[in-house]
């Protein structure tokens, strides 16, 4: 799949494996038991043909729906180079975002329930640019604190050279 343009040499970063797992946890926890049912009423033989076709139809739904965030997964990266961060997402619409780090006004770090169970969390960069976008989600907590700090740091840095 063709990238948007970015600068050559840079080292992209992932986010966690485990965002994945956590993406396949909630897909499972709603396909599983409405698959379940589907095969239950074509197994009591309850109007078997439009059983048989509404458990097709789950399947096809649960596995496009899969593929479509495999996809939103492996479209995440970023990239620290010296003065700035590169942010890239998107399936349809690729996006790179470049966030130099002496324009970043804090940074945050969540994690939801769901998160919280995989060991994960999201890194949030605000600047005074209300439309940039910077996050980054699915970094195992230790990475994202890491990159917390260090971002914080090189802003405090970078902003002090003003």
């Amino acid at each position: 799949m063709p990238d948007v343009p970015s600068p050559d040499g840079v080292q992209w970063l992932r986010p966690s494996p485990r965002m994945w797992s956590a993406r396949l946890a909630l897909v499972s926890v709603v396909a599983v038991p409405v698959l379940a049912a589907l095969t239950i009423g074509l197994a009591l033989g309850v109007d078997a043909p439009a059983a048989a076709v509404a458990l097709a139809v789950g399947l096809v739904v649960t596995a496009v729906v899969l593929f479509m965030l495999r996809r939103r997964y492996t479209a995440w990266g970023y990239a620290e180079r010296g003065d700035d961060l590169l942010v890239r997402r998107g399936v349809m619409l690729r996006r790179l975002s470049v966030v130099p780090y002496g324009r970043m006004q804090f940074i945050d770090v969540t994690a939801g329930p769901v998160d919280r169970i995989f060991g994960l969390a999201t890194v949030q960069l605000h600047t005074a640019a209300a439309a940039t976008d910077a996050r980054i989600p699915g970094l195992q907590t230790d990475e994202a604190e890491r990159l917390r700090d260090r971002l914080a740091a090189l802003g405090e840095a970078q902003a002090a050279g003003l």
